[in-house]
C-alpha cells in the first residue's frame, strides 16, 4: 500500500460535511426563482443541453418578477479542464454571486468548480437521479475523451440542492437505475473504511461518525426495500412513494453517506475500467455497481453475499458480467490494464483492507466475472 494511504489513517476524532440545504418536491423546479432570492442577484445557470432544449425557456420564464438577473449556458457535456475553465471565465465575465448546475453529475461538478473559483453561492438543481454527486464537496475530472483523471476535494458543499422528484420520475428510467447502483456502493465501501480504519472525504486524518454510518445503513435499507417497485413505476412516468424514497437514497442518502463515510474499491475499479473505451457508452453508476461485486469478491466476502448482491443488480437490469458493459471479448491483459489505472496513486481502492497489486484486483474482477457468469447461465437452465 502506498505510504499515503497509512498517514490516512486515524485513531479519534470524527468530521461531517454536507450542503447548506436539501430541497426535494415535486413542481420545485418552478420555484428555483424563489430558493435563489436569499443567495445572491446575479445567478449563472450551467444546463445540459438536452434540458435546456426541452425546459429552458419555463426555467427563463419562472425567474420573472423575482429580482435575479440570470443567464442560461448548455454545458460543454464533459467534466474536463477544458470546460471548466470555460464555465469559470463565463461565470466570472457575468459576474455571477450564484452558480447553478441543472442535469446530470457532470454538470454538477463543473458549476461546483466554476462557484468555487469565483467565490459564488453553488446550487444544484439535478433533473436526473443518477448519481450522489449533487450534495457533496468532490468534483471528478475526466479528460475530454472521458476517462477518469482524478476526484477533487473541494472547500465547500453546496449552499443549496433543489430536487424536483416529478422532473426525475419523467426521465428515462436507465438513469435513476444508474443511480440506484451508485447508491448501493454507499454501505459496501463506508464497511470498507471502517474495516481498515480509513479517514472520510471531508478531513484529512478524521473517521465516520456514528451519523454516518447510520445513513450509509439506512441508504442500504431503502435500495432494497424501495428498488424494484420505483423502477416499475418510472418505467410508466409515475411518482410514488417508492420513487420519492428511491430518489432521496440515489442523492442525499449516498451523497452524504459516500463523503462521510468513504468510498473504496468499487469506486476504484469504476475509475480503471474507463481505460477501456468499451464502456465510455455506460453511465457512472452502472460501472459502479459492477464495482460493487469486484469489491465484494477482491474482500473475499461469502459468496451468498455475492450473489444476493448480484441477483439485487440483475433483476434491476444493472451490470453484473463484463459482457454487461461492452466487454464480452476484454482478454485478461485488458483487464490487467483496469487493475493498473483502478491502482494508480490516490485511488479509492488503497481504502480496503486486504492486500493489493495489479495481479489481485485482476484476478478478483475475473473471478467475479466468472461467478456472475456462471449464475446467469443457471439462470437460464
Amino acid at each position: 500500500m502506498p505510504e499515503s494511504s497509512h498517514a490516512q489513517r486515524f485513531l479519534s476524532g470524527r468530521s461531517f460535511g454536507g450542503p447548506g440545504k436539501y430541497i426535494q418536491r415535486a413542481g420545485e423546479m418552478g420555484r428555483l426563482a424563489h430558493h435563489l432570492q436569499p443567495l445572491g442577484k446575479t445567478a449563472f445557470l450551467l444546463v445540459d443541453g438536452c434540458v435546456i432544449e426541452k425546459m429552458g425557456q419555463a426555467i427563463e420564464r419562472s425567474f420573472a418578477g423575482s429580482g435575479i438577473s440570470i443567464r442560461l449556458e448548455r454545458f460543454g457535456g464533459e467534466c474536463c479542464t477544458e470546460e471548466i475553465e470555460r464555465v469559470t471565465a463565463l461565470v466570472r465575465a457575468a459576474k455571477a454571486d450564484i452558480v447553478v448546475g441543472i442535469g446530470g453529475g457532470k454538470t454538477a461538478d463543473t458549476a461546483k468548480l466554476a462557484a468555487i473559483a469565483n467565490d459564488a453561492r453553488i446550487v444544484i438543481a439535478p433533473t436526473i437521479a443518477s448519481t450522489d454527486a449533487p450534495c457533496s464537496a468532490v468534483a471528478v475530472r475526466y479528460t475530454a475523451q472521458g476517462i477518469c483523471e482524478e476526484a477533487l476535494f473541494l472547500s465547500r458543499n453546496p449552499d443549496l440542492v433543489i430536487v424536483d422528484s416529478a422532473v426525475i420520475a419523467k426521465a428515462p428510467v436507465r438513469f435513476l437505475v444508474a443511480g440506484i447502483g451508485d447508491a448501493l456502493s454507499t454501505w459496501y465501501e463506508a464497511r470498507s473504511n471502517l474495516d481498515s480504519r480509513s479517514a472520510n472525504l471531508v478531513q484529512p486524518n478524521l473517521p465516520a461518525p456514528a451519523a454516518a454510518i447510520a445513513i450509509a445503513r439506512a441508504c442500504h435499507d431503502v435500495l432494497m426495500r424501495d428498488a424494484l417497485a420505483a423502477k416499475i413505476a418510472v418505467e410508466k412516468g409515475l411518482l410514488t412513494q417508492a420513487v420519492e424514497n428511491i430518489i432521496e437514497a440515489n442523492t442525499l442518502l449516498s451523497g452524504l453517506g459516500f463523503e462521510n463515510c468513504g468510498v473504496s474499491a468499487a469506486h476504484g475499479i469504476h475509475d480503471g475500467l474507463t481505460v477501456l473505451h468499451g464502456t465510455h457508452g455506460f453511465l457512472h453508476g452502472e460501472k459502479v455497481a459492477f464495482g460493487v461485486l469486484c469489491l465484494l469478491m477482491l474482500e473475499g466476502r461469502p459468496l451468498i453475499e455475492i450473489e444476493e448482491t448480484a441477483r439485487f443488480c440483475a433483476a434491476l437490469g444493472l451490470p453484473t458480467r463484463l459482457a454487461d458493459l461492452g466487454l464480452a471479448d476484454a482478454s485478461p491483459a485488458d483487464i490487467g490494464r483496469v487493475a493498473e489505472a483502478s491502482l494508480k496513486p490516490g485511488s479509492s481502492i488503497y481504502k480496503v483492507a486486504v492486500p493489493l497489486s495489479p495481479e489481485i484486483v485482476r484476478d478478483a474482477i475475473l473471478s467475479l466475472d466468472a461467478f456472475t457468469r456462471e449464475l446467469t447461465s443457471h439462470a437460464r437452465a
